[in-house]
């Protein structure tokens, strides 16, 4: 038996099969990253462009030479910088209130025994099935009546009364962290604050992170409640912004510019999923571990 494997053919052994198998799966995913990238190769290469470049046929791959102006144009044509703040203010704020609001409620449902508690929980998993749609225009109604339209108030307040979907993935990772921990502590006196400030919040940095990535990006992508809520120009976030170069009145069509402004204004997402990487996988793994 072991003569006659020794005479087969390297791809017929088992080793051969294990390396032939790699290898293919290796080059489909290979095959996959490059037709992923393949967008943003073509965003790039057209925010190198000069206009007169741009809608040719054949397409030009790749620009020569390439206008790197483009980039200074795109951020100085229209106030960016403000953009770029006033979305830095409603990110941050809107992270702050997520991170706190739902792993305070996450807490509540894992570990505090309540009247009725699974059937809430039950509730807010149920809000996950309304359609944003839906309760448009109350909230609007609502955040008019108060004097809220026109401010940030109505795109970072919300965070602040937790979601559900975050919630749910807090509360599944706390349902994996022991129960001695707690007990510990309070036989030590610690009161319910302390143990979720002090013990269960450092311990999920992984999944806090995770809800940190959802978060950031869906917020900085944000383009139908700024453009709802928000009048004055000088208040737009860079989603709205962006906008701008589709046909305005000030700028007209400008593909090139818009690449350019895109290009730059995916940098910061790109920035945090790569520094939150580590976690952001292990919090999706660890989440669903306990239900």
């Amino acid at each position: 038996m072991t003569t006659r494997q020794r005479t087969l053919p390297f791809w017929r052994t088992r080793r051969g099969q294990d390396r032939a198998f790699t290898a293919f799966v290796f080059v489909l995913l290979c095959a996959g990253a490059l037709l992923i990238l393949l967008p943003f190769f073509w965003m790039l290469s057209t925010a190198l462009k000069a206009p007169e470049q741009v809608y040719l046929s054949p397409p030009v791959w790749i620009p020569i030479p390439p206008q790197f102006s483009n980039f200074w144009e795109a951020l100085t044509r229209v106030p960016f910088h403000v953009y770029a703040l006033n979305t830095a203010i409603i990110v941050s704020l809107v992270m702050v209130g997520t991170l706190l609001s739902c792993s305070f409620a996450a807490y509540g449902f894992a570990r505090l025994n309540a009247p009725g508690k699974n059937l809430i929980f039950m509730l807010v998993l149920a809000t996950l099935m309304l359609p944003g749609a839906v309760t448009l225009v109350p909230t609007y109604l609502m955040f008019n009546a108060v004097g809220w339209v026109n401010t940030f108030l109505p795109l970072i307040v919300p965070s602040f009364f937790g979601s559900a979907f975050n919630i749910f993935l807090l509360r599944q990772f706390y349902m994996t962290i022991p129960a001695e921990l707690e007990e510990a502590a309070k036989i030590d006196g610690a009161s319910v604050y302390r143990i979720w400030w002090s013990i269960m919040l450092p311990l999920s940095q992984p999944v806090l992170a995770t809800v940190a990535v959802f978060t950031f990006v869906a917020t900085y992508n944000d383009f139908l409640m700024p453009l709802i809520y928000l009048a004055d120009e000088e208040k737009y976030t860079i989603a709205v912004a962006l906008s701008f170069f589709q046909g305005s009145p000030r700028i007209g069509p400008q593909m090139h510019l818009m690449m350019a402004a895109v290009t730059v204004s995916i940098l910061p997402p790109l920035a945090l999923f790569l520094a939150a990487q580590r976690y952001f996988v292990r919090g999706i793994v660890m989440s669903g571990i306990k239900g």
